[in-house]
C-alpha cells in the first residue's frame, strides 16, 4: 500500500468513524419508533455537534479535503487500476461530499437553529429524520470507498503473485534450455 492509499484510508476511516457515533441518534430516528424523548435527544446531539469548536469543525472539512486531493492523485496515475477501483472510489467520495453540503448542512441548520416563523417543530423533525438519512447514505458511500480500495490492494497483491508465477515458470523454461545445450 501506497502513501496515497494510506492517507485516503485515514480520512476516509475518520469520516465513517464520526458518521458511525452519529449512528447511535440516527439508528433510533430511522428505525424506531419515534417518540419525543428520542427527537430531543436527536436535537441535543446535534445541537452539541454543531456548537463544537472551530478546530473540530476544521479538521473535519480538512480531512474531507485531503480524502478528494488523495483520490485525485492517485487518479492521477491513469492506469487500469485507477481507472476502475480510484475512478469508483473518487465518485463515491464526490457524491458523499455534495450529499454532505447538500442535505446534511441545511437539514443540521434547521434542526439547530430554526428559522422563526417558518421553520416549525414539524420541520426541525423532518430535517432530523433527512439527516439521519442522509448520514445513513454518506456511511454507505464511505464503506464502498473502502471496499473499492481493498478490492485494489488485493488485485495489486494477486497481480504481483501471477507475475511471480510466471517469472518463476520462464527461469525454469530457460535454464532448462541451457541444459538441453
Amino acid at each position: 500500500m501506497g502513501f496515497r492509499q494510506g492517507v485516503l484510508l485515514v480520512a476516509t476511516c475518520f469520516l465513517f468513524g464520526v458518521l458511525l457515533a452519529c449512528s447511535t441518534i440516527d439508528y433510533r430516528v430511522l428505525f424506531e419508533t419515534l417518540t419525543e424523548e428520542t427527537v430531543q435527544d436527536g436535537f441535543q446531539y446535534y445541537k452539541t455537534f454543531y456548537n463544537a469548536p472551530l478546530g473540530i469543525k476544521a479538521l473535519l472539512h480538512g480531512l474531507i479535503g485531503i480524502g478528494i486531493l488523495a483520490i485525485i492523485t492517485k487518479v492521477h496515475r491513469w492506469d487500469e487500476s485507477a481507472m476502475f477501483f480510484d475512478g469508483g472510489s473518487l465518485a463515491a467520495f464526490v457524491f458523499a461530499t455534495a450529499m454532505y453540503i447538500t442535505v446534511t448542512i441545511p437539514a443540521i441548520r434547521t434542526v439547530v437553529t430554526p428559522v422563526e416563523g417558518v421553520d416549525t417543530r414539524e420541520d426541525q423533525i423532518e430535517a432530523l429524520r433527512v439527516l439521519s438519512a442522509g448520514n445513513t447514505l454518506i456511511m454507505v458511500l464511505l464503506g464502498g470507498i473502502l471496499a473499492l480500495q481493498g478490492g485494489q490492494e488485493w488485485a495489486r497483491r494477486l497481480e504481483m503473485r501471477e507475475l511471480a508465477k510466471i517469472a518463476a515458470e520462464e527461469a525454469k523454461e530457460k535454464e532448462a534450455e541451457k541444459k538441453e545445450q
